[in-house]
């Protein structure tokens, strides 16, 4: 198979259970594959290894501070993040292979479907419509936001090309872990929040729950999930309105306007 001039980076901690077909899943068509591992005490490093990957331990450094880390351990310029409970499907891999096989890329980064799959399913549900992220891109170009707690990568002026095959995200061995992964989240939301408004808060505080029960359930169309997908828009909501609470207790607050972190 036609390798294209691309470094993966995954960044792991404790995934030996799912992190072998993520590898899987581009080893056969990338130049290399590099695993960021926090210091993983499950057989995660082992797992990379006898994959074939090179790995590197790096105690944690925060989201897009680890990504960022990741980005620089690559030996190529274009670089393909992905997180270990994804897995890029065989259409996705067919149109970066062909991109790469037609000379250099038009775009200096490239977005694509992120499709979540609920636990115990093997894809998506009908009619996925979940996020949308940049992760393949040029380093030379575009790079990681160094933050502790969003990892998108920054494109600022620069145009973006758009893949339509997805990766299947399956972000979630359980509800409840998907409840303490949201719940810590949260908590890391409120640590590194400024102040933020006493007036704004408590609007929100009225119409969060609803609000984010319908972005999930039928704008993102969770709705054709099932009893699963009500169960997941619910769960969302739930921790979207328990953010803003805890921001509301935390004591975080002040008179004026203030952005609150998504």
């Amino acid at each position: 198979m036609f390798k294209v001039p691309v470094s993966c980076f995954i960044i792991s901690k404790n995934e030996g259970d799912r992190i072998g077909r993520t590898i899987r899943s581009v080893r056969p068509w990338v130049d290399e594959v590099v695993v960021i591992d926090s210091e993983s005490s499950d057989d995660t490093v082992s797992v990379a290894l006898a994959e074939g990957c090179r790995v590197i331990t790096q105690s944690w450094l925060g989201f897009g501070s680890q990504k960022r880390f990741g980005e620089d351990q690559c030996r190529n310029n274009w670089v393909f993040n992905l997180d270990a409970d994804e897995v890029v499907t065989p259409q996705l891999a067919r149109e970066i292979i062909a991109m790469f096989a037609n000379g250099d890329p038009v775009f200096v980064a490239y977005g694509m479907p992120i499709q979540m799959v609920y636990p115990g399913a093997t894809t998506p549900r009908p009619m996925a419509r979940d996020h949308w992220y940049v992760r393949l891109y040029d380093r030379r170009y575009v790079r990681f936001r160094n933050s502790k707690i969003h990892d998108t990568v920054v494109t600022d002026e620069h145009p973006i090309g758009w893949f339509q095959a997805p990766v299947f995200h399956y972000s979630m061995r359980s509800f409840a872990d998907m409840k303490r992964k949201l719940d810590e989240r949260t908590w890391l939301l409120v640590e590194n929040s400024g102040l933020n408004s006493k007036l704004e808060l408590a609007s929100r505080l009225l119409i969060e729950l609803p609000m984010n029960f319908f972005k999930y359930y039928v704008v993102r169309r969770h709705c054709t999930g099932g009893l699963k997908g009500l169960r997941y828009a619910w769960i969302q909501a739930r921790y979207r309105f328990l953010k803003i609470y805890r921001l509301w207790r935390s004591g975080k607050v002040r008179s004026g306007p203030s952005s609150i972190a998504a």
